[in-house]
């Protein structure tokens, strides 16, 4: 394993492990490469953000080999936020899924004993109160207002975890993977897209270990998603490639598959690539053709009632505006008269109609669909759609002459992400 290796397994990009080390991305690539020698003045910070000392780290550099250590993995400290608590939670259960991975190896009677004395709750408790949590966090309109409870639960897992026996320890992992994937989610919504990183692989790495296709592949679609909320097109398309084999082993009444699909369909756009766009939009459309079972409200929600919104954000990607008008107007009416639309969807709506504005030079069109995605922003506090909105503001160029186009300028810019 080598550098980069190390800085994924921390949940790092190289963007964001520059911000910690206080460097430009292009440095860590070349430190990664070996191109360059890590300057003396700048070794304790890139030790200290891999979470390693002086010793270990020219141990790394040095040799591909190393011994075991104890898997951590850390939230970088970016400018979306601090995860010191995140951090915790997530050491906390490494060193306890390790822990249960050890359990197999021995018998039903040792594995008992060393649980003995150690306070736990069944499985089934779990699942019921992450379904629980994730239809409030579904109903919720600040969506922040959730994490203390998620955290609470966390905590709680991670102990059931240390104290489980072999027998609960898949159920318990399979517990972890789908409260893992809720607190990303938080962590995504209030842009802390490191933190989110770092949850969905953990969310996948105990998917793996429940032995759930699904679970794990979920987790990988959402971390692709990160990547393609940056931008770093390839990236997500690789981990897509790998999560749709995933999903082909798992529970074919299920539509993992199909939501796979209808990512794989963001990533080829934002490649630029229509064909396979247009592929991979029509195999997330056959989610039509499942049972109403197809979904489970939790970790896996993707029931297709999305596609329009999909295929017209698709289409302004690839510059099909008149398309992506036409689709993304009929999934706002359609939106307005469906119940529990979340703000969130309804936002992204309404800020890919604004950008459409902006493509075609139309300040109306921009202020009409910009103000109501700014008011939805206020309304549920969610940071994902504030950064949906305080992205349109870099394509605003000779349209801010207008005055009403730089009084919504300046009240984007007023707008808090956090």
């Amino acid at each position: 394993m080598g550098l980069a290796e190390r800085r994924k397994a921390l949940g790092y990009s190289q963007e964001g492990l520059a911000h910690v080390v206080g460097v430009d991305r292009t440095t860590i690539s070349r430190w990664e490469s070996r191109k360059t020698e890590i300057q003396p003045q700048l070794r304790q910070q890139y030790a200290a953000a891999l979470q390693l000392d002086l010793v270990e780290l020219d141990a790394w550099i040095t040799t591909s080999q190393v011994t075991f250590q104890e898997p951590v993995l850390s939230s970088s400290r970016d400018h979306y936020g601090s995860g010191d608590t995140d951090d915790m939670i997530r050491r906390e259960f490494l060193r306890v899924l390790a822990v249960a991975g050890a359990l197999t190896g021995l018998s039903t009677e040792e594995s008992e004993a060393l649980a003995e004395g150690v306070h736990r709750r069944a499985p089934g408790d779990f699942m019921r109160m992450n379904n629980h949590l994730w239809q409030v966090y579904q109903l919720a309109r600040a969506k922040g207002a959730v994490y203390p409870i998620v955290s609470d639960q966390l905590a709680t897992l991670a102990k059931a975890l240390d104290g489980g026996s072999r027998k609960d320890g898949q159920a318990l992992c399979g517990a972890a993977a789908d409260l893992f994937q809720l607190a990303g989610e938080l962590a995504f919504d209030g842009n802390r897209y490191s933190d989110a990183a770092a949850s969905y692989t953990l969310a996948a790495s105990a998917g793996k270990e429940a032995g759930s296709f699904d679970l794990w592949a979920c987790a990988l679609v959402r971390h692709a998603y990160v990547d393609v909320y940056e931008r770093r097109y390839r990236e997500a398309a690789d981990i897509l490639s790998i999560a749709e084999r995933i999903a082909r082993r798992g529970d074919s009444s299920l539509s993992t598959r199909h939501w796979v699909a209808a990512v794989q369909a963001e990533a080829f756009a934002g490649l630029g690539d229509l064909t396979a766009c247009e592929h991979a939009l029509e195999q997330a459309e056959k989610v039509a053709f499942m049972t109403e079972t197809a979904q489970n409200g939790g970790w896996l929600r993707f029931d297709g009632s999305r596609l329009a919104e999909e295929r017209g954000a698709r289409y302004v990607q690839l510059g099909r505006l008149d398309l992506a008008e036409q689709v993304l107007r009929s999934a706002l009416r359609q939106g307005a008269l469906a119940e529990g639309q979340s703000f969130r969807r309804r936002g992204a709506v309404l800020a890919n109609l604004a950008a459409i504005g902006i493509k075609r030079k139309d300040p109306e069109q921009v202020v009409d669909y910009a103000r109501k995605a700014l008011h939805l922003a206020r309304e549920s506090s969610s940071g994902y759609v504030a950064r949906r909105v305080q992205d349109l503001r870099t394509g605003f160029g000779p349209l801010a002459r207008d005055v009403r186009v730089a009084e919504l300028d300046a009240e984007i810019k007023a707008l808090s992400v956090n």
